[in-house]
């Protein structure tokens, strides 16, 4: 079923977060000691979903060019794993290692934190300024599995570069388009 972001208001806050990362040891992490110097990108996803699939390699192209200009990634995975073993963290461990990126993945176990920005889909994003106010929500660029569009990162890009040149974000956000989150 294909759903789209909720689109939390803009201006909200960056809900505070302490989540375990996989691939560090489940090392707790939370949204302060991840967030980056200008901007962070927060995105709801997970292993197996065919809209994440579509879109990762060029997420973490768009990281490894923004990274170093001062926005920071972190990936949060929210899926009830009982019923999608495919989400599991050790299968996060995996996906992070075949899909080389390194932007830190946490687990949200209880799904709290999903339901603090009122995400909806995966890929979910919220990108917010340097005093964590949304600036930006929705989708990554128009293409989606199967409408042949190139993945280009677009609307994504604008809102990075709107930000470094200090410039207002588009009034017009499209949502993001994606499996649901998998709720308990």
């Amino acid at each position: 079923m294909n759903t789209p972001s909720n689109m939390l208001a803009l201006g909200t806050k960056a809900p505070f977060f302490e989540l375990p990362n996989p691939s560090k040891s489940n090392e707790i992490q939370s949204l302060d000691d991840l967030k980056g110097e200008k901007a962070t990108l927060v995105i709801f996803m997970c292993n197996h979903c065919p809209f994440v699939l579509h879109v990762i390699d060029k997420l973490n192209e768009l990281y490894e060019d923004y990274h170093e200009k001062g926005i920071e990634f972190i990936a949060i995975n929210s899926n009830d794993v009982e019923k999608y073993p495919a989400d599991s963290p050790e299968k996060m461990i995996e996906f992070q290692i075949e899909r080389k990126f390194d932007f830190p993945y946490l687990y949200d176990e209880s799904q709290a934190i999903a339901k603090a920005y009122d995400a909806a889909c995966t890929p979910d994003f919220f990108f917010f300024d340097e005093k964590l106010d949304l600036i930006y929500r929705g989708q990554m660029d128009d293409s989606r599995p199967g409408n042949n569009k190139d993945v280009t990162g677009e609307d994504l890009i604008i809102a990075f570069e709107n930000l470094l040149l200090g410039e207002p974000q588009e009034e017009i956000q499209r949502p993001s388009m994606g499996c649901n989150i998998k709720w308990k």
